[in-house]
């Protein structure tokens, strides 16, 4: 038996046959789309008394036509079996109010800052975000703001070297996506006008630019 303070490997959780969920930075999340604001309120409501049972809540969205749902063991940093086990009866919840899972689209921003003063900077971007500084870093625990974090511009990694920009970008967007949905983004991306800077590291990250020239990464939790 698992022990439910143990943190699953990737591996452990895309075996795990829980296909209405994606792993995204230390969680799962899914996506049930209800149709209706009274079916999403069942659902949420079935979630919440599954949640307090377990003593184990997760997050959740509801708007009109869907519910967010995104899954985390905080104690250990990670997915447990904790988060498949609930994960598995809010699955069958939605099933039962035939409320469809759909994971194209799932999506977590995060922010990244080029600087060498990120010690100065986390209680900035804090107080600046109403948030708190955790591990060195800005986080809400509303989760109304997307994580920002820190990269070292004096840092080059020679193996995943990025031809050279003709201005300073110090600002960009690391888009999470499950792992199956990373050449989709790619491919919508590129159709809509952007360049791919470097595939380098993929399937883990894709380097792509806007128009003019600002570089964002498509993340996922493959190769990692």
């Amino acid at each position: 038996m698992t022990d439910e303070k143990q943190k699953l490997t990737a591996t452990q959780v895309s075996e795990a046959g829980i296909d209405d969920w994606r792993p995204m930075l230390g969680r799962i999340k899914a996506r049930f789309r209800t149709g209706d604001f009274a079916t999403g309120l069942a659902l949420v409501t079935k979630i919440g008394e599954a949640a307090e049972a377990a003593q184990h809540h997760p997050d959740v969205a509801l708007t009109y036509p869907e519910v967010l749902v995104t899954l985390s063991s905080h104690d250990v940093g990670g997915i447990t079996s904790r988060d498949i086990d609930l994960a598995r009866r809010i699955s069958g919840f939605a099933a039962e109010l035939g409320a469809e899972a759909d994971v194209s689209g799932l999506t977590q921003l995060e922010l990244g800052l080029d600087t060498t003063r990120s010690e100065q900077n986390a209680p900035f971007y804090a107080a600046l975000f109403g948030g708190e500084v955790k591990g060195g870093e800005p986080v809400d625990p509303s989760g109304q703001v997307p994580t920002v974090w820190w990269q070292d511009p004096t840092e080059e990694d020679p193996e995943h070297a990025l031809p050279e920009q003709s201005f300073e970008q110090r600002w960009h967007f690391d888009v999470w996506v499950p792992h199956d949905e990373g050449e989709r983004r790619l491919k919508a991306v590129l159709d809509a006008g952007g360049r791919l800077v470097s595939d380098g590291a993929a399937p883990s990250f894709w380097v792509i630019e806007d128009a003019d020239g600002n570089r964002s990464c498509i993340c996922t939790p493959a190769g990692r």
